[in-house]
């Protein structure tokens, strides 16, 4: 128990700091939450998290994909890493994530050398998982930005939820503009988030009906990928969301302008005045395309954090204390 009380006087402390050099955000949460109490902590998530990368370059969209579908989920709290017990019904299972979401032993690499250079559980796994993605970004050549932190993690998870509010691949444009609205978030965050899809691939159980079933798709475009995700079977064939999956460009936007978007919820973008504004905007301007994303990212991030003494900081991102 004094352990424990230990890294709470160094919390505490470590929000002093922060109010020093600058006052957190309404939310409570402010880039500098680490700097007093374990200023090797961002560094050692970027050193892992580019190793990380350079091993597997896909690894870096998985890894940015993990916050996006933690913060959908009753906000940023890191409920997206425990697994399955008796009490806790797993993110992991739900249908966006099964046998989809990955990374999860990057994120517990990480967080076993961060609580090394930190003497202890000292950053929760949120936290972690907003810096990995950032660094993700940054690894595979995109912007760079503030991440906001002195975010907690959550005790439970929910697997229904998960289900309910993640955005799904076959959503047309209402919908995901409605999804992203009970999220807080504007049409401009939903197309600049959407963006992250210039890196990573998706299997062919997620576009094949796309591919199959869809008007507004380039025929040549739907005909190569057909070769294969046939109509049955081969459903973890994987297939680029644009043409250069480990490089952070905007040919993912120049793809949907010529009806090249793999995801039916990709092309959805290029049917509403406003999202086509914006479509056309980042595919020749990738300066406003860098600096909204990292915009919206950070909008993202401030979904619903759990601060001061809610939650805990777990000391396996797996499991609750």
């Amino acid at each position: 128990m004094a352990f424990l009380n230990l890294f709470q006087v160094l919390l505490l402390l470590s929000l002093a700091a922060s109010a020093l050099s600058t006052r957190p955000y309404k939310n409570g949460l402010t880039p500098y939450f680490y700097d007093f109490v374990c200023p090797q902590a961002l560094p050692t998530i970027k050193r892992v998290v580019e190793a990380a990368v350079q091993q597997e370059q896909r690894m870096g969209a998985s890894l940015l994909r993990l916050h996006f579908h933690d913060c959908f989920v009753n906000g940023c709290d890191g409920s997206i890493l425990l697994d399955p017990t008796p009490t806790i019904d797993s993110e992991k299972r739900a249908g966006p994530n099964s046998n989809s979401a990955r990374g999860f032993e990057v994120i517990d690499q990480i967080k076993a050398e961060v609580d090394r250079v930190c003497g202890g559980p000292v950053v929760s796994c949120a936290d972690i998982l907003a810096v990995t993605a950032r660094d993700s970004v940054v690894a595979l050549g995109g912007p760079w930005w503030k991440v906001r932190l002195g975010r907690r993690d959550s005790t439970t998870a929910s697997r229904t939820t998960a289900n309910r509010v993640i955005p799904a691949p076959n959503m047309d444009l209402p919908a995901l503009i409605n999804n992203f609205k009970r999220q807080g978030l504007k049409v401009k965050d939903l197309v600049a988030l959407s963006g992250a899809h210039t890196i990573g691939f998706a299997q062919c159980r997620i576009y094949r009906d796309r591919i199959y079933n869809d008007s507004n798709i380039d025929h040549a475009f739907a005909k190569n990928l057909r070769y294969s995700c046939p109509r049955t079977g081969s459903d973890t064939n994987l297939a680029s969301l644009d043409p250069t999956p480990a490089h952070f460009d905007t040919l993912y936007y120049n793809n949907l302008l010529t009806q090249k978007g793999l995801l039916h919820s990709d092309e959805a973008l290029s049917t509403g005045e406003d999202a086509l504004e914006l479509v056309k905007r980042y595919s020749y301007n990738y300066e406003a395309f860098w600096k909204d994303f990292a915009k919206s990212m950070v909008r993202m991030g401030n979904i619903k954090p759990l601060i001061g003494n809610q939650g805990q900081i777990r000391s396996n991102c797996r499991r609750v204390n």
